[in-house]
């Protein structure tokens, strides 16, 4: 919360993902419109950690600002067509196969970079996605403003996402889903840093100043 209180418009919205719906940070920048239900409530992650898609929520409560953010990446991208570009670069083997496919709105990634640039593979201009290092810079600065003495990072978030669920009392093996892991003991790990068994425990230091 303190980390989010520095934050504004689509970066507030990034890291809301990250924590909200357990991102890692290059499946939150990689977000198409067409991974996008607003009305289910959920995100499709396409290819994540061990190139599978699953299937996330989406919090109820980013569901209006992400829909007025994507109001407006629609009318930047009409505008961009208007201009002749307007392409987003697409997965290598969907690019041979569908030449025109990144000229079209399901394609167009959610939070788009600021600027065009040139396909290494295609030679063609194209908006390419906000840049991995503009939201890591982002979450650091903010973590410097609200005075947090320990490493944030935007992973920090995810890692939160999964301890808060499991904190919550939801099941393990959902929780395991939620974060696409293989195995349930990568997710076990959570467990590791869980607050609520610690509430309960009362240092012997206490105990004397009583």
């Amino acid at each position: 919360q303190a980390v989010l209180a520095n934050l504004t418009g689509t970066r507030w919205l990034m890291v809301n993902l990250l924590y909200g719906a357990g991102l890692r940070l290059n499946e939150c920048l990689s977000l198409r419109v067409k991974d996008i239900d607003l009305s289910g409530a959920k995100l499709i992650v396409r290819q994540g950690k061990g190139n599978k898609d699953q299937v996330t929520l989406l919090p109820k409560s980013l569901i209006a600002p992400l829909r007025e953010h994507i109001e407006r990446v629609k009318a930047m991208h009409d505008v961009n067509l208007t201009q002749g570009v307007g392409e987003a670069p697409l997965p290598a083997a969907l690019a041979g196969k569908y030449p025109k496919a990144g000229y079209l709105w399901a394609w167009q990634f959610v939070f788009p970079s600021t600027t065009h640039c040139r396909d290494p593979y295609t030679g063609r201009t194209v908006r390419f996605h906000i840049h991995e290092k503009t939201l890591q810079r982002t979450v650091k600065e903010a973590a410097r403003l609200a005075r947090i003495g320990k490493p944030v990072g935007c992973h920090t978030f995810r890692h939160a996402f999964a301890t808060h669920l499991l904190e919550a009392g939801h099941n393990i093996r959902v929780v395991q889903q939620l974060m696409g892991h293989k195995d349930v003991e990568t997710t076990m790990i959570y467990t590791h840093v869980m607050n609520s068994s610690l509430a309960e425990v009362r240092s012997p230091a206490d105990t004397l100043a009583t």
